[in-house]
């Protein structure tokens, strides 16, 4: 077998996704109208989905420098490519994680409609492109592992942050 750690790597991606696609969704909040709001600590949630991520990215950067000169490369790479996916999976996790409470808790709960023209208007345009700012800066740290997508999620974070 000429490339091992090729075929470990594309079994461990598949193990991996499916793995993530398996999981229970995280919820928000019920979709009920209790009104039973705490917008702050869906805040501190998110800020803290986002910590996690920049963790899971920042040890990734760490793990693919760390195992180059050690003696017993073959096993510490396996090693470290295990848990490389781990954080892969707990990134993707707290990204969607994100992404569900932007949803299903503010923008389906917390964001309401204006009609064009009526006093809000504005602030509602406003919390709608923010919101989507901060799933577009969720989803982009799936798609990578670089610490500015994590800039990028903090910064949308803190603009919504604004009105709760």
């Amino acid at each position: 077998m000429k490339h091992p750690l090729t075929i470990i790597a594309l079994i461990s991606f598949l193990l991996g996704s499916w793995w993530t696609a398996s999981q229970p969704r995280a919820t928000a909040h019920c979709q009920m109208p209790c009104g039973i709001y705490d917008d702050p600590a869906r805040i501190a949630g998110l800020k803290e989905d986002a910590l996690t991520i920049r963790k899971a990215i920042t040890t990734m950067m760490e793990l693919n420098h760390d195992h180059e000169d050690h003696p017993d490369h073959d096993a510490h790479a396996l090693l470290h490519f295990n848990q490389a996916t781990r954080w892969v999976m707990t990134k993707e996790q707290h990204a969607q994680n994100i992404q569900d409470v932007a949803s299903a808790y503010f923008l389906t709960q917390r964001v309401k409609a204006v009609p064009a023209g009526d006093p809000g208007y504005d602030t509602y345009v406003s919390q709608l492109a923010a919101f989507h700012r901060v799933m577009v800066a969720a989803m982009t740290c799936k798609q990578t592992a670089d610490l500015a997508s994590v800039d990028e999620l903090d910064a949308a974070i803190a603009v919504v942050s604004q009105w709760y």
